[in-house]
């Protein structure tokens, strides 16, 4: 059973553990804000469900909460944020902002990062470019190899996330988030705080079998999605989201959920365009009204409507902005006991 907060007090509640453990005030608040609005999107095995284990890592050493997160070297269109091993949002919020400042000014702008931590949803980040009218293109490479290069038997991947945010006029945007395997750790995460299995499909055993208890994810590798051509496109986001930028990859990728007090340097990748470089903004704003007017129109193979990437999110957040964002009963009792060990005010995370 789960529990409606609304989001302010979810976002209070998640930035004052962060400042307890020793947080900056503003990038506590960014971190709340970026985990809080994944929840709102039912992206929630990146959402505040990571405050434990973001408190577990900072704890250890393994996080740099007095971060001097700067931009190394840039050109018109491109920067490498150097992260400093802090806060993977405050990382990731400041290579977008700067992402979004060159693209209105040169039409374009490619920002990297290096020495960076797990940031949370790749959707969220798109978003930010999407809100300015721009499109964004996100790539990371994952806080933990979970699967073999196709063929073989040694985890060199992760579930490296690749994300699509693209404005349109009247109509919800086409907004696309997804892991390059078939189901992310976040996800997997989930299955098992709700005590449900897995589908099968989503993880097999060395000797090939499906898994599908959650708790045993380890014991075997995750699936790439589309076979042969996942995996060869979760290792060119590893090339552009990381040895692009000299941060982890393959062996390097380190597992953060499992080893705490060794910086992480997680590398993550944002492209943001201006969609006016070859028509007016108005222009191929009613075009991508009337496309996507075309594509949601289209004949269903069932009764319920065609429904494009983002569709269902939007709906969602909306429906949690007004109603609250539900937090399930096994996370709470997680989040009160950190809460408590911190000397956080409880009432943060008890029902109105």
């Amino acid at each position: 059973m789960s529990t409606l907060f609304t989001v302010e007090r979810l976002e209070a509640f998640a930035a004052q553990v962060l400042v307890a453990l020793g947080a900056l005030d503003e990038h506590a608040r960014v971190t709340a804000r970026r985990l809080v609005e994944a929840d709102l999107r039912d992206r929630t095995g990146h959402g505040i469900i990571r405050l434990p284990l973001y408190a577990e890592r900072i704890e250890a050493g393994g996080i740099n909460l007095r971060p001097d997160v700067r931009i190394l070297h840039e050109t018109p269109v491109s920067a490498l944020v150097d992260g400093d091993n802090g806060l993977g949002q405050v990382v990731m919020t400041l290579a977008v902002e700067t992402a979004i400042e060159k693209a209105k000014v040169s039409g374009l702008a490619w920002v990297g990062t290096w020495r960076s931590n797990h940031a949370g949803a790749a959707g969220v980040y798109t978003a930010m470019a999407m809100r300015e009218d721009l499109i964004g293109i996100y790539f990371a490479v994952a806080s933990a190899n979970v699967m073999p290069p196709w063929g073989g038997r040694e985890r060199l991947l992760g579930t490296n996330p690749v994300a699509v945010a693209i404005p349109a006029g009247a109509e919800v945007p086409f907004q696309l988030d997804i892991a390059t395997t078939v189901a992310s750790h976040g996800t997997i995460k989930v299955k098992s705080q709700a005590g449900e299995s897995m589908p099968e499909g989503w993880v097999i055993g060395m000797d090939g079998e499906p898994i599908t208890d959650p708790d045993r994810a380890d014991e075997g590798f995750l699936m790439p999605i589309g076979g042969y051509k996942g995996s060869g496109l979760n290792f060119a986001i590893g090339v552009l989201a990381g040895i692009l930028n000299g941060a982890a990859f393959g062996r390097e990728a380190l597992d953060h959920r499992a080893v705490y007090d060794v910086p992480a340097n997680t590398g993550q990748a944002i492209l943001v365009v201006r969609p006016d470089l070859f028509l007016s903004l108005d222009d191929f704003k009613r075009e991508m009204d009337r496309q996507l007017k075309v594509f949601r129109g289209s004949e269903s193979m069932t009764d319920a409507p065609v429904r494009l990437a983002g569709e269902q999110a939007a709906a969602i957040e909306a429906e949690r902005r007004q109603d609250g964002v539900p937090v399930p009963g096994a996370l709470l009792a997680k989040l009160r006991a950190l809460a408590v060990r911190l000397g956080v005010d409880d009432q943060l995370v008890e029902q109105e």
